[in-house]
């Protein structure tokens, strides 16, 4: 109990106030860039319904799972996958199975995406707008099983943030410089995002030596682990190799299995297999790291992160091998995205307290994933970054240097 209080004492509690702060001041949103958006996705999905129309052949209903069931299972007797109480499933994994059979199912896809960012952000952000013209997210510390935050009202954290869409949905938040002031200056957005945090603290908490000096080195750490495992010079590496290679990396820190990265890659079992006995033949230190891991889980029934985050795993005394699966894969990742979470929370108290201290006029605004966002102005731009990189990258030491990546621009999209 001592390091769960510790955790309290240290992090959660003095928390509260920073996301107090947080939720006061909001950020700033360009209605009309939404507007502007919402006309345009409306126009892609009404030309979407028409093609999948004329793909099936027939009128249908494409936001009824049970009506496109019928169409690609009894009409084009598509090979059905999983069934559901209802009928046939028709989810996400399903679909994407089945587009290499039939155009319908990815026009679906592109359908589903479209219309869910659709209500979820373009439409519904608007009416969250305050009198203030900010949105006032709500963050939350008691949601996640990982310690991580989430957000509410509306939820930050499901913005795609790779997609073309994603990136739309981002240049509609922007800096205010009423917030400044005299407001006579000009505002920018900062976002300082930790670099492949989770990948440097497995590279700590295992004390792999080849994982420990691919970031010391500073070499692109994807490329390192793809000439590694692919046996061939850093000159050779591929983009697909690179690709592999960072599926692989990704793929270890949550508990992915060979059959996991087969399908994530789209390709053989066997050959998946392969990459990750030469991953860890490469790095045989995370092997013994995670086994660890998952014996303690066994032992005690939880895991914890390096800041004294426990995480109860009941499902390893489930009968059910799929359950225990679960509970294996939570027993590897629980120290490292908990771990990484307490530690981008440790540098929010610090980096409040130093612009406090520090008497800036810039304000920390938002926290997602592993990014921090400022409503900054302008003539603090340069002090600003110096100090937030400061702080992210030294609130805790590790046994490999830690990066982060900051980013400065008109609007969200283009600062991050």
């Amino acid at each position: 109990a001592d390091s769960s209080r510790e955790c309290l004492e240290r992090i959660e509690l003095p928390l509260i106030p920073v996301l107090l702060q947080m939720e006061r001041l909001g950020v700033n949103l360009d209605a009309g860039v939404l507007k502007e958006l919402s006309n345009s996705f409306a126009d892609t999905i009404k030309r979407l319904h028409e093609q999948i129309i004329e793909a099936a052949g027939e009128k249908f209903n494409p936001d009824s799972p049970k009506q496109l069931g019928a169409i690609l299972f009894e009409k084009f007797k598509l090979p059905v996958g999983k069934k559901t109480r209802t009928g046939y499933s028709t989810d996400a994994a399903t679909l994407a199975e089945l587009t290499k059979l039939h155009p319908l199912p990815t026009l679906m896809i592109e359908y589903r995406e479209l219309t869910k960012l659709k209500s979820t952000y373009l439409d519904a952000l608007p009416r969250l707008v305050a009198g203030d013209g900010h949105i006032h997210t709500t963050f939350n510390q008691t949601v996640t099983a990982t310690g991580r935050l989430s957000s509410s009202d509306p939820n930050l954290q499901n913005i795609p943030v790779r997609s073309e869409l994603g990136r739309q949905i981002r240049a509609a938040f922007i800096p205010d410089a009423r917030a400044f002031f005299d407001g006579g200056e000009e505002a920018l957005l900062l976002s300082a995002d930790y670099s492949q945090i989770e990948l440097r603290l497995l590279a700590h908490l295992s004390e792999d030596i080849g994982l420990m000096a691919a970031f010391r080195d500073g070499q692109d750490f994807h490329s390192a682990t793809a000439a590694q495992v692919f046996g061939v010079s850093l000159e050779e590496v591929t983009p697909q190799l690179r690709s592999r290679a960072k599926a692989v990396n990704f793929g270890i820190v949550y508990g992915q299995q060979a059959y996991g990265l087969s399908q994530s890659l789209g390709i053989p079992y066997r050959e998946a297999d392969e990459m990750i006995e030469r991953y860890f033949a490469v790095y045989p230190r995370v092997r013994a790291f995670l086994d660890e891991l998952i014996a303690q889980a066994y032992e005690y029934g939880w895991v914890e992160t390096m800041f004294g985050r426990k995480r109860h795993i009941h499902e390893l005394k489930s009968n059910n091998p799929n359950l225990r699966g679960f509970g294996e894969r939570t027993a590897m990742n629980h120290p490292l995205q908990g771990s990484a979470a307490d530690i981008i929370k440790l540098a929010m108290i610090e980096v409040q307290r130093r612009l406090d201290l520090e008497g800036y006029a810039s304000q920390m605004i938002l926290q997602v994933h592993d990014e921090l966002v400022f409503n900054c102005v302008a003539p603090e731009v340069e002090r600003l970054s110096a100090m937030v990189a400061e702080v992210m990258e030294h609130v805790v030491e590790l046994r490999v240097p830690v990066l982060v990546d900051i980013g400065i621009g008109a609007n969200w999209s283009l600062a991050h």
